[in-house]
């Protein structure tokens, strides 16, 4: 039976600070410099990469690095970047995917390649959901943000198809 992450008990302060900050920095340059706007009504023609690092970061060093690098990588990027307006939702709704997708590698038993998958479809539907209702708030429609749906699938299925495979390899690396 294979066994639950838990981090070292001697972590510093220092290390937990400097891992988080890594984070929300390879978060917020992979959202900001690795993406292609796709000609899509709504706003879901933007795909970014910001999905890899803040995955990896929820699946090797848990629950509150995944959330504290989606909230903060993505929501600086939104402040930087013309999308302001979405911070707030943003920093919501890709902090609670990586909290799930941490929380879920960290508790649920069984083959691991089949619980990351589970951890990531399951962000795959907050971030679907969360940005639909975002956009009903933002826009006050319920139909615009149909058009943002494609592109929030690709983002989260290819970052998934990235990390997935790569994450127990990475955390058996980190803690060894």
């Amino acid at each position: 039976m294979e066994s639950t992450f838990s981090p070292p008990k001697t972590t510093s302060k220092t290390k937990v600070i400097v891992i988080n900050a890594l984070f929300i920095a390879l978060t917020l340059l992979a959202t900001m410099f690795i993406n292609i706007k796709l000609p899509i009504m709504g706003n879901g023609g933007l795909i970014h990469l910001g999905n890899v690092p803040l995955f990896i970061a929820a699946l090797v060093y848990g629950k509150k690095t995944g959330a504290i690098a989606g909230a903060f990588g993505m929501g600086f990027f939104d402040l930087i970047s013309g999308w302001a307006i979405w911070s707030p939702f943003t920093f919501i709704i890709v902090g609670a995917m990586g909290f799930v997708v941490g929380l879920i590698s960290e508790k649920v038993p069984g083959n691991k390649m089949f619980v990351n998958t589970l951890a990531i479809a399951t962000a795959l539907i907050i971030k679907v959901v969360g940005y639909y209702f975002a956009e009903v708030i933002l826009y006050s429609n319920w139909i615009q943000p149909f058009g943002s749906i494609p592109g929030n699938i690709m983002q989260v299925v290819i970052a998934g198809i990235i990390v997935v495979p790569l994450a127990e390899r990475l955390k058996s690396r980190v803690f060894r």
